[in-house]
């Protein structure tokens, strides 16, 4: 059972408000990650202690850095779980991780934060290591 909306609205609003384009359907995935130009950011959101307090504030921190990608892209894990279970696709050969960030330059993975390289780390050392890929890849 997915988690009730109004328990992440207010972490779904984190990141739209910051720009992110929700992905909610699989056609929304789809439409989007394989067939995008440039380079374009996927948050699998969540409702952890470890989204909240280090992957949600380290992408916005991130996206201060001179370079950043074109185009910002979330799916809520434990919600909308058809179109995460599509964008995992994308992230492949990663398990499934959530949260979890990813980069994508011309619709192909090029950079991948797991869970596990998210958790115990601050907020400044993911936007460290996202700036680090933008400015490989943006």
């Amino acid at each position: 059972m997915p988690y009730p909306e109004y328990i992440c609205t207010p972490m779904r609003q984190e990141l739209t408000s910051a720009g992110f384009q929700e992905l909610k359907t699989v056609e929304e995935v789809d439409n989007t990650i394989p067939t995008s130009k440039g380079t374009l950011l996927l948050v699998l959101n969540s409702v952890c202690g470890c989204a909240a307090g280090t992957a949600r504030p380290g992408v916005k921190l991130s996206l201060q850095h001179s370079k950043k990608p074109g185009k910002l892209t979330t799916v809520f894990a434990g919600q909308d779980l058809e179109a995460t279970a599509e964008a995992r696709k994308f992230t492949l050969p990663y398990p499934p991780s959530s949260p979890a960030i990813a980069l994508f330059k011309d619709g192909k993975l090029v950079h991948f934060l797991e869970r596990h390289h998210i958790e115990g780390r601050s907020a400044e050392m993911i936007a460290e290591n996202l700036t680090a890929a933008y400015e490989e890849f943006c």
